[in-house]
């Protein structure tokens, strides 16, 4: 549910702040004062293109921001979560528009893109305005209307995913029984495994490699190296480790022999001339025994050299090649093994297809079903509407082919006929945008519930109507109310006096400039606006009590 609205330097607008409830809040005021802005908001919200014209003039930005309370919406929650933009159950929208053109977009104070403003916005609201109804006219929109009319989901969500693996059946047995294809494949295959077969080396066993590598690479300077620094532990001059140690030692033998203290230091002295015998030692079999062979280096260093080959070639690291090997023997295997496979497959495809058969005509039952108590709803709401003789019309048309469509057998289009005796048409050809606007609201009234959108907007649904079906449209309105949040910008007083709450939009002009002021109306701000509504710029105590009449009524209905 919207819970507030602020604008700031928005078109005519300085800055307000609009707080709503539940039920339907209905907005009016005089032609041009700005009574769509609040609509407009709303539209940029959710994404929408912005642009800079709707900045006031002589402001570098405009300001928007929304928030909702999301204790109903758990798909709108869990949409925050998945996005990593959720904030303890907050939801807040905000948007800033430069006068230059440019604009930028935060959800919960986080920056968003208009995509995902977008994304979020239809989880959280539904706007119905003339250029707002373009969605009511696609075939995909229609079927889903549809599908929720009925309560089609489970089945829907059952013939998809019996489409979906039907194809990714139909795509392996194409790869298992490619003719030529096939046998060239099977030729690279064995080529490839017999090579990893060969070279190939699991984690452990590279590493080995690459050390020995090293260590052959190096083995001349490892020999020297190690003799090297046995010559500087054990060697004849008189500056080798072991020489200068056993003379500290003797020294400190004389000293401990005075003071017993000493005993200790002589003990590490012991300790350090064993261990520089043990390293003297290591280091001379080191010396002696590592590997000068040339030929082991060269098999060594080409092994090497023909896995960053195959790495090359394959496009991974040398370190995957082995696991490369088990992916591929696997596919060789299930290739020379395509006759016994393909026969699984295809029993299982024919399974497939039975169950898609029996899904698909029970969706496609279910769907005829809805079309026709959808259609005759629709078709009695839009003759209280003021559009008598009117009726639409949920035409279901076979697809043609035979194979698992995921949408099911059938397509929707909505076909309207306006007056009596002609034949329906596509909605899309023939409504009018008044004329979307009822049939949208027709079909909101209709499918009540059916969806789980908390805010509906509706901008001028009441154009091109008047009198007793203006009534019967606020009632509508106010129906949807009882249930949903409703937001409604009207300018006839009988659907303003339904509403449970009433914004009054006003322009003011101080010579200097014009700003526009939203206000929430009282009971006696209600009843004097339903006289302005009725009456124009005279306003009569008749006025003023057909318009109290108004209200009791409404709000006694």
């Amino acid at each position: 549910m919207l819970t507030s609205l602020y604008v700031r330097h928005f078109a005519v607008v300085e800055e307000a702040e609009v707080a709503f409830g539940p039920g339907l809040t209905v907005v009016s005021g005089e032609t041009g004062a700005g009574k769509s802005l609040l609509v407009d908001a709303l539209v940029l919200l959710a994404g929408a293109r912005a642009d800079s014209g709707m900045v006031r003039e002589g402001c570098d930005r405009a300001e928007l921001a929304a928030e909702f309370d999301l204790s109903a919406l758990p798909e709108a929650r869990a949409w925050l979560e998945r996005e990593e933009l959720d904030d303890e159950g907050a939801c807040q929208l905000r948007r800033v528009i430069r006068a230059e053109g440019s604009s930028r977009a935060w959800i919960n104070g986080r920056p968003a893109n208009a995509s995902q403003l977008g994304e979020l916005a239809t989880l959280l609201v539904e706007i119905h305005g003339q250029h707002e109804h373009q969605a009511l006219l696609s075939r995909g929109h229609q079927m889903d209307l549809l599908d929720a009319y009925a309560g089609n989901e489970a089945l829907v969500a059952r013939v998809r995913e019996l489409a979906a693996q039907w194809r990714e059946l139909g795509a392996r047995i194409r790869k298992l029984s490619g003719g030529d294809d096939r046998e060239r494949r099977l030729d690279l295959l064995r080529h490839e495994v017999g090579e990893l077969e060969r070279w190939a080396l699991p984690t452990t066993d590279l590493a080995e490699l690459e050390a020995s590598h090293k260590r052959l690479a190096n083995a001349g300077r490892l020999a020297e190296g190690a003799a090297g620094v046995v010559e500087l532990l054990d060697g004849d001059s008189e500056f080798a480790l072991r020489r200068a140690l056993a003379r500290a030692h003797a020294e400190l033998g004389k000293l401990a022999a005075i003071d017993g203290g000493l005993a200790p230091f002589l003990e590490l002295l012991d300790n350090a001339a064993i261990q520089l015998g043990e390293a003297s030692d290591g280091l001379g079999r080191y010396a002696q025994d590592v590997d000068l062979d040339p030929e082991r280096y060269a098999e060594v260093d080409a092994h090497l050299t023909r896995l960053h080959e195959l790495a090359r070639r394959h496009r991974l690291p040398v370190a995957e090649l082995h696991e490369r090997l088990g992916a591929l023997q696997a596919e060789l295997a299930e290739l020379e093994g395509a006759g016994d496979a393909l026969d699984r497959l295809t029993a299982e495809r024919t399974r497939l297809e039975r169950g898609y058969a029996e899904a698909a005509e029970a969706l496609s039952q279910a769907r005829r079903q809805a079309a026709e108590r959808l259609g005759g709803e629709v078709s009695a709401l839009m003759g209280e509407l003021g559009m008598a003789g009117g009726r639409l019309v949920v035409a279901l048309e076979p697809v043609a082919g035979d194979e698992p469509d995921p949408q099911g057998r059938e397509r929707c289009e909505l076909l309207v006929s306006a007056n009596p005796g002609q034949p329906p048409r596509p909605l899309r050809k023939v409504a009018s945008g008044g004329e979307l606007a009822r049939i949208s609201l027709a079909i909101e009234v209709a499918t009540l519930g059916k969806d789980s959108i908390g805010c509906m907007v509706f901008d001028e649904v009441d154009t091109g109507i008047g009198g007793a079906v203006a009534e019967v449209v606020g009632q509508k309105l106010r129906a949807l109310g009882a249930q949903r949040q409703v937001l409604c910008v009207t300018h006839l007083p009988q659907v303003a006096a339904q509403g449970h709450a009433h914004l009054r939009v006003s322009k003011h002009s101080d010579g200097d400039g014009t700003r526009t002021h939203i206000e929430k109306l009282d009971a006696t701000g209600r009843r004097d606006e339903l006289a302005r509504m009725l009456g124009g710029l005279e306003i009569s105590r008749e006025t003023r009590a057909h318009a109290r009449q108004m209200l009791e009524r409404a709000q006694s209905a």
